[in-house]
């Protein structure tokens, strides 16, 4: 503790802080799951702070759209994992912290295993599939997870699943937002998102699991803290102070296949779940049939092949898929993993 004395001197010197709580945070083990526009600023204010073992979980590579955002990456990154880039800066950042890169995509098959040696999990992933996903996860093994979401002009974060002093859980993201796997919200890629956005709502995810681990008494667990950085306002809405979710198994993944499988695979169903004017402006085929009008189209759709849906980022495809692996459970369905890009 006597070397890392000048370092934390600050944030030591607050009242109700001290040495106890530095040595709480670099006993701590944090997972993030998502090193983007949030998943960088809290991984940064997390890694500066102490945290003793940050656990960073993306498939992605890093982008050209990524860089007005995600600050941890510049552009002599791109094409490169964002996981080696980002563990190497946090390490270069705090030498005496552990990095622990996961270069993979968190899936139903992998997420139990993943989460198991973590306190805590912050999710900075930007699709529902994954929310939900890491939700239950963490209802079902006991973990808290700290909620972030950013769209256009407007950032969320809460803390589920933590436990309160009558032995009960507060609410988690399934109580909150129920049909949430269903929803069409676009991604930031699609929507728009103020870059400052990304860092201020990353932040308060950092500082709810810095919270949490210093023992603080006044989390956002039961209530959802909004702002919209376009007029300065925010608010905290109350929420139920108890979970009434019972969650008893994880939703399973939908499944994905890169484009450069597609010429391996003889025969499939190829599907462009995008609007009418972007499947005109640029496509790789298949029948368009946009995800609005998805669930009135079930007959246009063969299912004795593989069906493939694709869309700009892989986002709309995944709900399509979802959607359409739900009605017909037998059929092989996949989406197109990261889209086809905005041509």
């Amino acid at each position: 503790m006597s070397d890392d004395l000048e370092r934390y001197h600050c944030q030591m010197a607050l009242p109700g802080f001290g040495k106890h709580a530095q040595r709480l945070l670099q006993k701590a083990r944090v997972l993030l799951v998502g090193i983007g526009g949030l998943g960088c600023p809290a991984a940064q204010y997390l890694a500066a702070a102490g945290v003793g073992t940050i656990g960073i979980a993306d498939d992605d590579m890093v982008s050209a759209g990524n860089l007005h955002r995600q600050l941890l990456y510049t552009p002599d990154d791109l094409g490169l994992p964002k996981t080696a880039v980002a563990a190497k800066r946090l390490q270069q950042q705090n030498p005496s912290i552990e990095i622990i890169p996961y270069h993979l995509r968190v899936t139903s098959q992998n997420v139990m295993e993943l989460i198991a040696d973590f306190d805590l999990v912050i999710e900075g992933t930007d699709n529902f599939e994954t929310k939900c996903l890491l939700n239950d996860a963490c209802v079902l093994s006991g973990k808290p997870l700290v909620y972030g979401a950013i769209y256009q002009y407007e950032g969320q974060v809460s803390v589920w699943n933590v436990r309160q002093s009558d032995g009960s859980w507060s609410v988690n993201y399934r109580d909150v937002f129920p049909d949430a796997e269903n929803a069409t919200v676009p991604n930031c890629a699609e929507g728009g998102v103020m870059p400052t956005l990304a860092g201020i709502t990353g932040c308060m995810q950092a500082n709810e699991a810095i919270k949490y681990i210093t023992r603080s008494t006044d989390l956002l667990a039961g209530k959802l803290w909004i702002m919209n950085v376009q007029d300065g306002s925010t608010r905290i809405i109350g929420l139920p102070k108890r979970s009434a979710v019972r969650i008893t198994g994880l939703p399973q993944t939908v499944a994905t296949i890169d484009v450069s499988e597609l010429p391996n695979t003889s025969h499939y169903e190829l599907i462009d779940v995008r609007t009418e004017e972007e499947h005109s402006t640029a496509n790789i085929g298949g029948k368009n049939i946009p995800l609005d009008d998805l669930e009135k189209s079930w007959k246009e759709i063969d299912t004795r092949f593989p069906v493939i849906c694709y869309c700009s980022t892989g986002k709309r495809s995944a709900t399509a898929a979802r959607l359409l692996k739900k009605q017909f459970p037998d059929a092989r369905i996949y989406s197109l993993k990261n889209g086809i890009g905005n041509g």
